[in-house]
This record gives structure tokens, C-alpha cells and sequence, in this order.
């Protein structure tokens, strides 16, 4: 992962980094192995770290105005250092203590998350009311997309989840390959944690509003430490915060990082949308001169 970005900032994911984490993203990224790379105390620093580095190299390359930013989940903290609310060092001491704190929490009890597939957030806040009358501890932790929320419990919730899909109505459920429930009851220690690692941050008025994935509403930067601490245990309501976007006039959605999760979920959610990726630096070129051809072709 990001093998191209290693050469291309050295000292952002080289020394800058190991001295803060006390390990090496690049030698975990490069070599893995890949058990080592996907365990929530690696994985999290590694995938903020590079898509910082691609968003660095993007905002090289393309100069022009940016109406709003957004991240998903730990992505939240990649759009706060875009925008300049965050520097860099201190969002990567927080993001390192927030992986830590998270993976300790997901050993304290078996859990995980489930993707509701075809259901919306009212009949999954629905299911998830059910199960927790019955004894269960099910939430809804991401709101994803039309048709695509997650849900986050113990292991027998999702299994019994899984077991009765048809009978609540789902179309489908997919159990999700990670660690723990995250933004659910379970991550209530490392929301601790996480806000006393907050408590030593200093942030900036914002560049660019940011939508908060707590309140899917931009952040106020005296609540940005609060929202970041809540968001360990509140539910990612991404889809409201491209729906909130959209409103304002946003039609343009360009997801930077490993991957492409977040541009199908605009795609999804803002009908009509134009959403390109830049996963690596050779999507950068086609991706600029793209945005800019359209901006060069609406009227003033």
C-alpha cells in the first residue's frame, strides 16, 4: 500500500512518523505482512498517513477553490489536516493512540459489524431497537448510503442479525472483516482515551468547512476535540453529510486515498454527482484536468 508515496515524501512517512508512532508505516505497508498492515493499531496510522501524503500531492497539482471536505470515520481526520484545522504530527499522535485504544477495546469482548444491505437508517435504528428490547446490544454505526447501513454489536447480535435478515426484512446482511464494534457502546474506553490524546491538540479555523461525521453538519473549530471524541461511539452519518453538501451546491466529490469506498457512497447518495478518485499519484493528472475543463466551460 502507497509504495509510490514512500519516494515522494520521505520525511512525512519516514522518519517524521516512525519517531512519533515508534514504528515504521513503511516498513509494515511495504513488507506487511498482511495480518501486521490490517490490525486496527497499524492500519489506522498507515491509511491516515498516505491519504494525507495523496492529499498533498492533489493540492499541488490542482489549486482551485474547495467548497467543502468530509472524511469517513478515521478519514474525519485526513479532511480536518486538509482544511488545516490539524497539523499533520499532531493528527498522527492522535490517529496512533486512537488505533492503539480501539484494538484494546475490540479485545475486551467478542463483537463486530454488519452491513444491512437494502435497508435504510429507520428500519436498521428499527432492527437495532428489536435486538437491544430483547436483552442485545445493537446500534447503528454507519450510515453509509442509500440501501447500505452497518450495524456494530456483539458476536451473537450480528450472528442473529445475519440468521434472521429476511424475517427483519433485510435484503441482506454482510458481516464485515474487522477488529470490533467500533462506534458502538463497546469503544466507550477508547472514546476516553481518545479525548485525553485530544485534550493536547491545538486547532484552526478551518480552510474549508468540514462535516463533522457526529453531527453531519460542519464543524465548529472550539467542538472539533468533542466530535472527534464522541465519534469513537456515535454512529458515521456520512450520507447525511454529502446530502447536507449537495444542498449547498456541491456536484463534485473527489475521494483521496487507498481505494474507492467513499466515492461509491457519494455516488450513491448524490444522484447526478460527478466523483472521481485519486487512490494513487498517477490518477492525479487525469483527475485536475477533468475538474478544471468543467469549471473552465460554466458560465461566470
Amino acid at each position: 500500500m502507497g509504495a509510490e508515496l514512500f519516494d515522494a515524501f520521505p520525511e512525512l512517512l519516514g522518519e517524521v512518523s516512525d519517531d512519533i508512532l515508534g514504528w515504521s508505516i513503511r516498513d509494515v505497508c511495504l513488507d506487511g505482512p498482511e495480518e501486521e498492515l490490517t490490525r486496527t493499531e497499524h492500519a489506522q496510522p498507515a491509511l491516515f498517513a498516505i491519504s494525507y501524503a495523496l492529499w498533498l500531492s492533489f493540492r499541488e497539482a490542482y489549486d482551485g477553490p474547495i467548497a467543502a471536505g468530509a472524511g469517513h470515520s478515521l478519514g474525519e481526520y485526513t479532511a480536518l489536516c486538509a482544511a488545516g484545522a490539524l497539523g499533520y504530527e499532531d493528527a498522527l499522535k492522535v490517529v496512533g493512540k486512537r488505533g492503539e485504544a480501539m484494538a484494546r477495546a475490540a479485545q475486551v469482548e467478542p463483537s463486530g459489524m454488519a452491513a444491512l444491505i437494502g435497508a435504510d437508517a429507520s428500519l436498521a435504528e428499527e432492527v437495532s431497537a428489536d435486538r437491544r428490547a430483547q436483552g442485545g446490544r445493537l446500534e447503528v454505526a454507519n450510515i453509509n448510503a442509500p440501501g447500505q447501513v452497518v450495524l456494530a454489536g456483539s458476536a451473537e447480535d450480528i450472528a442473529w442479525v445475519t440468521e434472521n435478515a429476511r424475517d427483519l426484512g433485510v435484503r441482506r446482511v454482510v458481516p464485515l472483516k474487522v477488529a470490533g464494534a467500533f462506534h458502538s457502546e463497546f469503544m466507550a474506553p477508547a472514546s476516553e482515551e481518545v479525548g485525553a490524546a485530544l485534550e493536547t491538540v491545538r486547532f484552526a479555523e478551518p480552510e474549508f468547512p468540514v462535516w463533522s461525521n457526529t453531527t453531519a453538519a460542519p464543524h465548529q473549530t472550539s467542538d472539533i476535540a468533542e466530535t472527534l471524541r464522541s465519534q469513537v461511539t456515535s454512529a458515521v452519518r456520512f450520507s447525511e453529510s454529502l446530502e447536507e453538501m449537495s444542498a449547498i451546491g456541491v456536484d463534485t466529490f473527489v475521494h483521496v486515498g487507498p481505494g474507492d469506498v467513499t466515492a461509491g457512497m457519494a455516488k450513491r447518495t448524490v444522484e447526478g454527482s460527478t466523483v472521481h478518485v485519486v487512490s494513487e499519484l498517477s490518477d492525479i493528472p487525469g483527475v485536475v484536468d477533468s475538474i478544471v475543463n468543467v469549471m473552465t466551460q460554466e458560465p461566470s
